[in-house]
């Protein structure tokens, strides 16, 4: 298993099989709503059996404008300041968030199933913990 850029201080990232329903969810979701067809990525927020919250990465911003961090050759994770498009409030797991909050429901407990990706950045793991987000989970490699 590759080392992870980033990992909060006694968080982990648990792992499911490809062909878990709330991973093939997020998936579909990637497909369908992503607006960064190079790097489809979809997340869902799980209460239970049930799926609460949807979300999908981009914004028309790069169709427009390009991307400023493939400009710079920047690693991922980094430079997300730099470029509109890129910004974490475009990540999956940040928009799944704010469809769980724009339901008027919380995110406390919950578990977040991230499909696309195979780490989650600093602030989108700041934003979970800060949601009360309980378990990441990832397709197995």
């Amino acid at each position: 298993m590759r080392k992870l850029p980033y990992l909060p201080e006694g968080r982990e990232i648990l792992y499911v099989s490809a062909d878990n329903k709330f991973i093939k969810a997020a998936e579909q979701y990637a497909f369908k709503h992503s607006l960064d067809p190079a790097h489809r990525t979809g997340a869902v927020i799980v209460d239970g059996d049930e799926i609460i919250g949807y979300g999908a990465n981009g914004s028309d911003f790069h169709n427009i404008h390009g991307c400023e961090r493939k400009r710079q050759n920047i690693p991922t994770g980094k430079g997300y300041n730099l470029c509109e498009g890129c910004s974490p409030v475009n990540h999956a797991e940040q928009k799944a968030i704010a469809d769980v909050v724009l339901k008027g429901l919380s995110c406390e407990g919950k578990g977040l199933y991230l499909y696309g990706h195979w780490w989650c950045c600093e602030s989108c793991w700041d934003a979970m913990i800060k949601a009360g987000i309980q378990n990441i989970y990832l397709p197995e490699q």
